[in-house]
């Protein structure tokens, strides 16, 4: 077992996959230790240098008694870091490791590639960390136990996977009070908010739209708005992604360590993309869209964007009149009919295409797509014109 000693403190640290691909730090919430990335590592090591450690007070490293800060919590991550042999690493920490991760970010910033918080806050109420510390302290961790599994989990995963929360919940069971009580403290004497301007690394604020412990309307969105350039992605869990949806922790953290390069190629056909779909749909219809997006569909309603509008909607075989009417033609033929009302819509609606070519394009999908199809097409498409020439007052006899 790897031990490193701090200021007469054992560190516990391991190191997963090859030092020769860039570090990165994971930093675990206060309850748990490295274990909570156990589902996450297998799918970070092709890309990177995974190293964790038990924060001081759980697992494997010393618990002294007495308050911890988070200068305290940052040095002894770098400790693990040197210990390592990395001068600078990107640093992701849950919940308290978010915490940790952002006061090296300002002591430190030197040690940091890149900045990752989840599910963590910037500032919290001192009374109710306070209230908490002194409830482990007479009881142990066990007089916080039912809370922490209500707060680590939601509802829906703790149903699921009841053996997760369980060995979870022996973690928790296991900890010493005294480690638990100091990180308490370190906790209530949080003083970041103000000091988050300063970061200066690219930063990713995960939050977890089921996170009832740290809301990210209420902290995740806080941090992301004091910290210059920093992005941010939703996760479907409540305060510990890295167990409830490893695979979406992975991922979000592949993403955004990617080379630099690739993140602002990714960005640019996107913008392109979205500026092409604009131009064709306008507007109005793609604001309501991009006001629909959420965790689950963003990554997908990104992919439309470079793809489909950035790449094949800029081809120069075709001109747009032609390419309106191959997908008006393709989506009545599939009665794929939210598609084609909207494509039918803006044709109609931004001189994409007249009444007359639209009938004729209907034709041809009765010959080779079948009559049925063509049927509810016109049907479908004399709802939108009727509609259109109500409106505008202005009906196109084509």
């Amino acid at each position: 077992m790897p031990f490193t000693v701090r200021d007469g403190v054992r560190l516990y640290w391991r190191r997963d996959g090859s030092p020769e691909k860039p570090a990165l730090l994971l930093l675990n919430s206060i309850g748990t230790g490295m274990e909570l990335w156990d589902g996450v590592v297998p799918l970070l090591l092709p890309a990177f240098c995974v190293i964790r450690m038990d924060t001081r007070g759980h697992g494997a490293s010393d618990a002294p008694a007495g308050d911890y800060t988070l200068a305290m919590l940052a040095s002894d991550s770098a400790a693990v870091l040197d210990a390592a042999g990395v001068a600078r690493a990107a640093v992701c920490g849950i919940s308290l490791g978010g915490m940790v991760a952002m006061t090296m970010a300002l002591l430190m910033p030197e040690r940091l590639s890149a900045l990752i918080i989840a599910c963590s806050s910037a500032a919290m109420d001192p009374s109710a960390w306070e209230s908490r510390a002194a409830a482990v302290r007479a009881g142990g961790t066990a007089a916080i136990a039912d809370i922490a599994m209500g707060r680590f989990f939601s509802a829906a995963f703790r149903a699921a996977r009841p053996e997760v929360v369980e060995t979870t919940r022996a973690g928790l069971l296991a900890q010493s009070a005294a480690g638990y009580a100091g990180c308490c403290a370190a906790i209530r004497d949080m003083r970041l908010l103000d000091g988050l301007p300063a970061i200066g690394v690219p930063t990713l604020v995960i939050g977890g739209t089921r996170d009832i412990s740290t809301p990210y309307e209420s902290h995740g969105a806080a941090i992301a708005a004091a910290i210059p350039g920093a992005t941010n992605v939703l996760l479907p869990t409540a305060h510990l992604p890295a167990l409830e949806d490893p695979q979406g922790m992975a991922a979000a953290i592949r993403r955004f360590l990617a080379a630099p390069e690739l993140r602002e190629a990714a960005a640019t056909l996107y913008q392109s993309g979205l500026a092409r779909r604009r131009e064709v749909l306008g507007d109005a219809w793609v604001d309501r869209s991009l006001t629909g997006r959420t965790a689950f569909n963003a990554e997908f309603q990104e992919m439309i964007a470079r793809i489909a509008w950035n790449e094949i909607w800029t081809r120069p075989g075709l001109d747009d009149r032609t390419r309106r009417l191959l997908v008006v033609a393709i989506t009545a033929a599939l009665g794929r009919w939210e598609e084609f009302a909207l494509h039918v819509r803006t044709g109609l609606s931004r001189q994409g295409f007249t009444q007359a070519e639209l009938k004729e394009t209907l034709m041809q999908t009765a010959i080779y797509a079948g009559v049925p199809a063509a049927n509810t097409a016109f049907a479908e498409a004399g709802k939108i014109i009727q509609e259109i020439e109500t409106t505008s007052g202005d009906p196109d006899h084509g």
